[in-house]
């Protein structure tokens, strides 16, 4: 019997080794605390999926809102007292170590990322992902922490603009412009030839501007939903601010997308839209391979760039929970696997 170490204890295993990875498995819903390091199984791919050696991911505000079951609900969809796929995470970076009997798209030793959407499990240092999933080969000038700072907020960036059919010119307005989201959408939206404004704290002015944000408010000194400012999009990234506020900003045949609504608010959005001129998206984010392929042209184009607030091993994941949960991070949390 071997054992492993885990936060310096020393974990039973059958041999051989190779046969188990680490992994941050969710005990229960909760606090960060609940996060646990644990010695667990490797995961087999099917034959049609791929087995990756994950590289990097990324604590994210969804992950976190999964393992505080925020809001409650969801416990009926995921799990009642406890996720029940235990490993979460979406986010994945790292290199195809082996793949399934069917598999043509890839082959080991790509190096590549991607969304593991609501199947989970990229809190580990394997996980497999079916070959048609929303994966695609890392962009060769990134390395694997940079792309994990792209999927999940350059993702829905790109859903949500597209959604808007952003013209060149036009007026966009990015509420929460520092976030995982934010960063990603300022410089999607100015990729699409848009005029941008980047609503954030004093501390991040900098930050949005070197992403290409055209004019900047700080919420924390200026008025942000002026009657008299009137935009073709207005991108709500974060929920933090309240739908006639929103309502007030969008031009009279303009948009406005809700990227964080919430039950109640969707409901709302969709009468609104039933009844008005403006049109209100709520979608849910559905990524793809295709999605990711498109990324990577402007990543390689240089009109994309990963944003990485902190970085943090997997052995302390739970600080990097409590740092999102903090609700002050910009751009993105990355997670890294000691080798």
């Amino acid at each position: 019997m071997n054992t492993l170490k885990i936060n310096s204890k020393e974990v039973d295993q059958p041999t051989p080794r190779s046969s188990y990875m680490k992994a941050i498995v969710c005990t229960k819903y909760g606090t960060p605390e609940v996060l646990q390091l644990r010695a667990v199984e490797k995961p087999k791919p099917k034959e049609d999926e791929v087995l990756i050696e994950v590289h990097a991911t990324s604590a994210t505000s969804g992950d976190a809102r999964i393992r505080r079951a925020d809001p409650s609900f969801i416990r009926l969809i995921f799990g009642f007292t406890r996720p029940r796929n235990s490993i979460l995470g979406v986010v994945v970076a790292g290199k195809i170590v082996a793949v399934g009997a069917k598999v043509t798209k890839f082959k080991v030793g790509d190096e590549v990322y991607g969304s593991k959407d609501m199947s989970f499990g990229a809190y580990a240092t394997y996980t497999c992902m079916p070959q048609d999933g929303a994966l695609a080969l890392k962009p060769e000038q990134m390395s694997y922490e940079e792309a994990a700072a792209i999927p999940f907020g350059a993702t829905a960036a790109l859903h949500f603009l597209r959604r808007a059919s952003i013209q060149v010119r036009q007026k966009v307005l990015i509420y929460g412009a520092s976030g995982a989201i934010g960063t990603a959408a300022i410089q999607i939206a100015k990729s699409m030839g848009a005029d941008v404004t980047a609503v954030c704290s004093s501390r991040n002015i900098q930050l949005v501007k070197r992403l290409g944000a055209d004019r900047v408010i700080d919420y924390t000194k200026e008025t942000v939903f002026r009657s008299s400012d009137k935009y073709d999009v207005v991108f709500e990234t974060v929920g933090k601010s309240t739908l006639s506020q929103n309502l007030k900003s969008v031009k009279s045949s303009g948009i406005l997308l809700l990227a964080s609504a919430d039950i109640p608010q969707t409901i709302r959005a969709l009468w609104l839209s039933m009844i008005g001129r403006k049109k209100i998206n709520t979608d849910l984010v559905n990524v793809s391979a295709e999605d990711l392929r498109y990324l990577n042209t402007l990543v390689e184009t240089g009109q994309l760039q990963a944003v990485i607030d902190k970085r943090y091993p997997l052995d302390q994941m739970a600080e990097a929970h409590r740092y999102v949960d903090t609700g002050r991070k910009r751009g993105n949390v990355v997670v890294y696997m000691r080798r």
